[in-house]
């Protein structure tokens, strides 16, 4: 008997099969499969990068030599509506009010401020005149700009939000500037005079106490370009002068990392794990993909957890802005500039990465690629331009871009921190643990990743901040 074909099926209506059709045929064929596949796996280059050191115990303790801290922190701010106002306690951020803790004291100063608006252009304040205030940025960037030496405009440095200046001014009345401050945007600041700030001291004596200790503090506090305590050391003399004694002071209170922890519970139903493990093991799939996501959160903690990631564990001092918004070629030499011991990669989103390279191109320049681990990556003066997806991009479109030297104690980097010889080890620092079968027959396994991330020295680790992507 002939068989005739439903139109569509792959012969025209009336025409008669001659061989076996493929939809049959599969039903008596094996097909080929991949395994499991995940988009939200990425390479994680963080990982790669940073070298991992054992920490016994779950706590590593950086060792440092004393510095001397003068609160070179942000200042945080309240907005309602249009008005502005400086949160009283992050005044403890200035220099002078540094471990100053009279509530009262500080709402009283954070009253006496007042809110100033400029526009793009704007002369904040002069070089050579008097200086007899103190300013907070707010909102908005500030370039510090000084005579070059030959004459010409240059920029000094560039300010943004929550940074400050003129804070000599409050106690100084001989202090002037040394430098022009010029609005580049849009900014709103908050200026407290040295009048407002005698006219408290004269009626706090817990204020009055801690300018005291300030200025001496300031007189006695003898520290090298670093900040670190001053080693003395005599060089190029004859003779038989007395030489200078000296010692190495340590920091009395060194930073501790915890290590962290990303966890779930993986359950699979004993029919699975039993009856359809061919040609792939459903446990170890299940077990793979779970894992991937735990590292993928892993790398995600160590660019942005407030405790340790590398985001907010860069030192204020090594935070810059770029000049104009975009990230041009001067901003990454800036960047190299904050970390230049023998620097080791950059880290970025890939949309900051093609943002760069647009500056470039505008800029007739076309930086080459460099081999890293086998890769041909994007480049800057060498270093290579790894992505990194985990860096956030804000509602306003800017993100950052990291710059740091990795190494142990001997380079003095950055480096991973994890624990290895775990029970139940899978991975290195990631174990998976057999729980319990429950009485609806779900097999359940802890996965745990332990880990975390140090700073060894503040110039290991630099960040290019508010970098804004798409800009024209």
């Amino acid at each position: 008997m002939t068989e005739t074909l439903e139109p569509g099926a792959g012969l025209e209506q009336g025409q008669s099969q001659l061989s076996l059709g493929t939809a049959a045929a599969r039903n008596l064929s094996t097909t080929t499969k991949s395994v499991p596949q995940m988009q939200g796996i990425t390479s994680r280059w963080l990982l790669r990068v940073l070298p991992w050191t054992q920490v016994n115990g779950g706590v590593y303790r950086v060792n440092r030599r004393l510095s001397y801290t003068v609160g070179d922190g942000r200042i945080e701010f309240t907005k309602t509506g249009a008005d502005v106002r400086v949160i009283p306690a992050e005044l403890g951020e200035l220099p002078l009010l540094r471990g100053f803790d009279e509530m009262e004291v500080l709402d009283a100063l954070a009253n006496r401020f007042r809110q100033h608006e400029f526009s793009a252009g704007d002369v904040i304040a002069e070089s050579g005149a008097a200086a007899d205030r103190i300013f907070l940025i707010a909102h908005g960037k500030v370039n510090k700009v000084g005579a070059g030496k030959y004459g010409d405009e240059s920029v000094l440095g560039t300010l943004a939000d929550g940074d400050y200046f003129g804070v000599d001014a409050l106690v100084d009345p001989d202090a002037g500037w040394d430098f022009t401050a010029k609005a580049v945007t849009s900014a709103t600041l908050l200026s407290l005079t040295r009048a407002d700030f005698q006219a408290l001291t004269d009626q706090s004596a817990e204020l009055r106490e801690q300018v005291v200790m300030f200025q001496a503090n300031a007189a006695l506090g003898r520290a090298d370009d670093s900040g670190e305590a001053e080693i003395s050391v005599a060089s190029g003399h004859t003779g038989e002068p007395d030489l200078p004694g000296t010692f190495v002071d340590y920091d009395a209170a060194p930073r501790e990392y915890e290590l962290s922890v990303a966890q779930t519970v993986l359950r699979v139903h004993s029919r699975v794990a039993d009856l359809y493990n061919q040609p792939m093991n459903q446990t170890e799939q299940q077990l793979r993909l779970t894992i991937e996501a735990l590292r993928e959160r892993q790398e995600h903690e160590l660019v942005n957890s407030r405790d340790f990631g590398l985001l907010h564990n860069a030192d204020f001092s090594q935070r810059i802005h770029t000049r104009s918004g975009a990230p041009t070629p001067d901003d990454m030499d800036n960047l190299l500039a904050t970390v230049w011991k023998e620097p080791t990669v950059f880290l970025a989103h890939p949309r900051t990465i093609a943002a760069f390279g647009q500056e470039c191109n505008r800029a007739g320049i076309y930086p080459g690629n460099t081999d890293f681990g086998g890769h041909q990556m994007p480049s800057w003066r060498g270093i290579p331009i790894l992505p990194c997806n985990k860096i956030p991009i804000t509602e306003q479109r800017t993100s950052s871009v990291i710059l740091m030297r990795t190494g142990d104690e001997h380079n003095q980097g950055v480096v991973g921190l994890h624990q290895t010889g775990l029970p139940d080890e899978y991975q290195p620092g990631l174990s998976v643990r057999f729980m319990n079968i429950n009485e609806k027959a779900i097999i359940s396994y802890l996965v745990s990743v332990y880990y975390s991330a140090a700073v060894m020295v503040p110039d290991a680790l630099g960040i290019l901040e508010d970098v804004q992507l798409g800009a024209n």
